[in-house]
């Protein structure tokens, strides 16, 4: 499957996995980097950033030893892939700002621009920033008398989904790309929700859980693309204010 619209697709320069400076790649070199991000993104996309880097050099029909020439771990990849859909993202939402008067218009734009993209299938979990919380209950047993009932079972767990922070880790965007993404895609859920017409509820995480949700990764191109629309068209009811009564 051949994920659309590559963020790259302009001019590359070499990437120092320590950190150095770019320095200017010659054109055979440049035209296998620009193979092997495309691959890595259509790679990620369909089967996770846990996908090796064997299959990253297959797709880009470059040998292994290339790929890792440009990036020295699997990390350095997918932190750029990473960075690369944060920065895609943000780009999209601020169109969104720019070209949409109305607060719900401007929302639903994005989202599905970005579901569009693909680009849900490979925000890292740090920028969903949604995390499960396991809390349990302790509840005080009654009294029974001894011998004529089963004692009582154990306390049950309770599992909730919370928002919270989430420290960056390898392969994750840098502070500064996610923290721009969340503050652009805040505007566009504060505009909505003050005009009455998203939920007061939903949160920046829950409308970029939304582009991960409505991401599914298929076999088939077109069958994929009609899942994604009919998957958005769902969730975007759901994210929408119902009046009163």
């Amino acid at each position: 499957m051949q994920l659309q619209g590559s963020h790259w697709s302009s001019a590359v320069a070499s990437v120092d996995g320590a950190g150095g400076r770019n320095t200017p790649l010659r054109v055979d070199a440049q035209r296998n980097l620009e193979h092997v991000l495309r691959a890595a993104r259509e790679v990620f996309g369909e089967l996770g950033y846990g996908a090796p880097m064997e299959d990253v050099a297959r797709r880009a029909r470059v040998g292994v030893g290339t790929v890792y020439r440009r990036f020295p771990s699997k990390d350095v990849l997918v932190r750029r892939i990473a960075e690369e859909e944060t920065a895609r993202l943000t780009d999209q939402a601020r169109a969104a700002l720019g070209q949409e008067n109305e607060p719900w218009s401007a929302l639903a734009r994005f989202l599905r621009t970005s579901v569009a993209s693909g680009a849900g299938r490979l925000l890292p979990p740090q920028v969903l920033r949604v995390g499960v919380e396991v809390e349990a209950e302790v509840r005080v047993p009654q009294q029974r008398q001894v011998g004529l009932a089963d004692p009582p079972a154990p306390p049950q767990p309770e599992l909730r989904l919370v928002e919270q922070p989430s420290p960056v880790v390898p392969g994750g965007p840098d502070d500064a790309g996610a923290a721009a993404l969340l503050e652009v895609v805040g505007q566009l859920v504060d505009r909505a929700r003050e005009a009455g017409e998203l939920r007061p509820d939903v949160t920046v995480a829950d409308v970029l859980l939304v582009i991960a949700t409505a991401a599914p990764s298929l076999p088939d191109a077109v069958q994929q693309a009609a899942a994604s629309a009919r998957l958005l068209d769902i969730l975007l009811d759901g994210l929408r204010s119902r009046p009163a009564g």
